[in-house]
């Protein structure tokens, strides 16, 4: 009983979780702190954003080294250009267009957002048209909320849209500081018309 009380002790002490049937891992924590601040929002959705891009390039791809194939195999080589200009302008038509519709309803989707308190920046992470993660530096004062919400649009920061669940903020204090609902408002309306 003894050794199993001190195993225990043991495994407290090196932050090591034991799951029923598998290995134990250790945990790392942390505070939250990077380079670009401290992490204050993660997207639910973006291994899946990530995950329908890639196929949807690696589809057109496909695609594209399967055109000539096709136009051999179906006879469409020996016929009218006419027909082959055609064809080849209808599949690459669809080729292109979804991955093309697909970076346009997704690159404002905020991976990651970080809020650097002594500066007041905030560095948010989204997704550039190679799949690779893209960084935009900004200022709270730079945030302009839309009068009408928008469909894939919370804020602008210099007439870039991004969009951020409100419910995934660790804080609401955090969000509300982002939005500028936390800064005193007056009812003036001199400088409404400015």
């Amino acid at each position: 009983m003894w050794k199993i009380a001190q195993a225990r002790i043991v495994s407290i002490k090196h932050s090591q979780i034991n799951l029923a049937f598998s290995q134990p891992f250790r945990c790392f924590c942390s505070d939250g702190n990077t380079v670009e601040g401290r992490l204050i929002y993660t997207g639910n959705l973006s291994r899946a954003v990530l995950g329908v891009k890639f196929f949807s390039y690696s589809s057109s791809i496909f695609s594209l080294c399967m055109m000539p194939y096709i136009l051999l195999q179906s006879g469409l080589g020996i016929q009218s250009p006419a027909l082959q200009t055609a064809f080849c302008g209808i599949m690459g038509f669809f080729t292109f267009l979804s991955p093309m519709v697909l970076h346009l309803l997704t690159k404002g989707y905020v991976v990651h957002l970080y809020h650097n308190a002594k500066t007041d920046n905030y560095t948010a992470i989204t997704y550039n048209v190679l799949l690779q993660q893209k960084k935009t530096v900004f200022h709270q004062k730079d945030v302009k909320v839309p009068g009408v919400s928008k469909m894939f649009t919370t804020f602008y920061v210099d007439k870039k849209s991004l969009l951020v669940n409100p419910m995934l903020f660790w804080h609401p204090s955090d969000y509300s500081h982002l939005m500028g609902y936390d800064q005193p408002f007056s009812f003036n309306l001199d400088e409404l018309k400015k």
